[in-house]
């Protein structure tokens, strides 16, 4: 039986697209979404904005292109995220997935904003200049690693990149605070796997700048039907893992 509370978020997610018995997939499609929007939606309080911003993460992490451009227009008309947040989160990708990955998505939310009439702010999100972004994004850094960084972008291209291009270019925008960029990455992350030395740092950031563990772990509880059990465990584990020091 399609439960009330998952045909409610179907049609939040997907307006205009409802489940047909009419449909080859139904039993499976039904079973899904009893389980992914009433059992996981409400397994815990993970606020509306988080989820929306973690899910485009995910999707992004996880090279979901269709389903990213598919819940683009929920996250905008049902769930009042912005359309500057949707490309901040975007960009932010470039850093941490490459631009090969992250161009697709690029061009998908380019092209449902043209399909839903979006008009974006034309004014510029830059802080900073070529001469500050380093010094700019050091900044970012020591905010959110702690003093250590300080001198972190002197050890080699890489390092400087990392400080100048991934801090200094991308985390001093407007558009999203620094909490929610962390948590962005943590998805990025959590999503692509393989990457759990770098996990573990951006969860140590997270929490640094707010996000709890407990925080991080509702964000992972509700990107499980994104992603699968098994990147989340590895993301559940990374936590406890920092949580123990």
């Amino acid at each position: 039986m399609y439960k009330d509370k998952a045909k409610e978020m179907h049609e939040k997610m997907f307006p205009g697209y409802p489940v047909s018995e009419n449909d080859p997939d139904y039993d499976f499609s039904v079973r899904y979404e009893n389980w992914a929007y009433d059992e996981v939606l409400n397994g815990n309080d993970l606020d509306d904005h988080s989820r929306c911003l973690a899910l485009l993460a995910t999707c992004m992490g996880c090279g979901a292109v269709d389903e990213f451009g598919f819940v683009i227009p929920s996250c905008l008309n049902s769930f009042g995220l912005k359309p500057e947040e949707i490309k901040e989160t975007v960009y932010q990708g470039a850093a941490y997935l490459g631009i090969a990955r992250v161009f697709p998505f690029l061009q998908r939310t380019n092209e449902v904003f043209r399909q839903l009439n979006v008009q974006e702010n034309p004014e510029s999100r830059l802080t900073n200049t070529d001469e500050t972004r380093q010094p700019t994004g050091t900044d970012k850094q020591v905010e959110i690693f702690g003093e250590g960084m300080k001198d972190f972008w002197k050890g080699g291209n890489i390092n400087y990149w990392l400080a100048a291009n991934c801090f200094g270019d991308y985390y001093t925008r407007k558009g999203l605070s620094v909490r929610d960029r962390e948590m962005i990455t943590f998805c990025f992350l959590l999503a692509q796997g393989g990457c759990e030395p770098q996990l573990k740092s951006h969860i140590r950031g997270n929490i640094n700048v707010g996000n709890t563990a407990e925080f991080l772990t509702k964000v992972v509880e509700q990107m499980v039907p994104y992603i699968g059990y098994p990147r989340s465990l590895n993301a559940l584990n990374a936590i406890r893992e920092v949580q123990k020091g």
